[in-house]
């Protein structure tokens, strides 16, 4: 094998493996523990201080991301949320009003925003993301489900756009295969421990 199939072997293992363990979580753990990582989240200067924040809907077995979102509406800031532009393998960005009204199934179930009813957003004006992801170390490396949506999107942002990740402690593994091109996370919050990014 060349380095490159090493590399794409041990990210599919690493998937696999990752996705196994969060999948046979108990609902009531799932549950409890996205409301301790949430409740982290939200006590975090970077979230308090922000205007406008990037959220994304759960998925399957990731965090439960509802609170969340309510909480980004309640507080009176700009709630974000991405747009899965398959043909173009890209994210369009949206500003959600009402989680009812706004939001559709799209690709997977996954709730999304309608684009005839929400005007879109661009990613400049976002002062926080919550990103999504099946795997990430202390050091901030993130393992996404293989699309790179999240790693085309982030490379244009602000560099003082906080970027925060809410995942489960077993999704926190030693070492994430990582490429030039991958985007490295601020902070890790689980419902054990918080791993800040050293930018040194």
């Amino acid at each position: 094998m060349t380095s490159t199939e090493d590399q794409e072997a041990w990210k599919g293992d690493l998937r696999k493996r990752l996705h196994a363990e969060r999948n046979a979580l108990a609902p009531e753990e799932r549950e409890r523990y996205s409301e301790a990582i949430v409740g982290s989240i939200l006590a975090l200067d970077a979230y308090r201080n922000a205007r406008t924040v990037l959220g994304y809907m759960t998925f399957g077995s990731e965090l439960m991301t509802g609170a969340f979102a309510d909480d980004v509406l309640r507080a009176g800031k700009i709630l974000v949320l991405p747009f899965m532009r398959r043909a173009e393998n890209l994210l369009g960005l949206y500003r959600v009003r009402d989680l009812g009204a706004d939001l559709a199934p799209g690709p997977w179930g996954i709730r999304q925003p309608r684009p005839d009813t929400c005007e879109p957003v661009d990613l400049s004006v976002v002062d926080f993301v919550l990103v999504p992801g099946l795997g990430f170390n202390a050091k901030g490396d993130r393992l996404g489900y293989g699309r790179g949506y999240y790693d085309r999107l982030l490379a244009g942002r602000r560099p003082d756009t906080a970027l925060v990740a809410g995942a489960f402690h077993l999704q926190v593994a030693e070492r994430i295969p990582v490429e030039a091109h991958d985007v490295r996370i601020d902070r890790v919050v689980t419902e054990q421990a918080e791993f800040l990014r050293d930018r040194r």
